[in-house]
C-alpha cells in the first residue's frame, strides 16, 4: 500500500486490506490532527479492498465529524461501491458523486 499526501487529499494505491489498515488509519489520523480542513481519501488506484479497510474509513469518517470536518471518499470503483452497499457502510461514509458523462 502506498499513501501519498497531496494537500487535503490522501491518495492510496495498491491493496487496501487487513494488512495495510494500520498504516492507512495512522495516515488518516495524522492528517486530521495536522490540518484544519476536510480530507479526501482517493481510492482510484486501489486494486482491492476488504471489509476491515472499509470499517477503518467508516470510523475515521465519524472521528472527522467529531472534529468538525468531513472525510470524503473519491474514486470508488464498482467493487468498492458494492461492498459499501452490502456492508451498509454506505450510510456512514461520504462518497464523492461522479458527474455523469454526456
Amino acid at each position: 500500500m502506498d499513501i501519498i499526501t497531496d494537500g487535503p487529499r490522501l491518495v492510496l494505491s495498491g491493496d487496501f486490506d487487513v494488512r495495510s489498515t494500520w498504516e492507512v488509519r495512522t495516515a488518516i489520523y495524522e492528517h486530521l490532527e495536522g490540518h484544519d480542513h476536510d480530507v479526501v481519501i482517493d481510492l482510484t488506484d486501489v486494486g482491492s479492498i476488504d471489509l476491515t479497510a472499509l470499517r477503518v474509513l467508516a470510523v475515521a469518517t465519524r472521528n472527522a465529524e467529531r472534529l468538525g470536518r468531513h472525510l470524503t471518499l473519491r474514486g470508488c470503483g464498482p467493487a468498492v461501491r458494492r461492498l459499501l452497499h452490502l456492508s451498509h457502510l454506505i450510510r456512514v461514509v461520504e462518497v464523492e458523486r461522479v458527474a455523469a458523462s454526456a
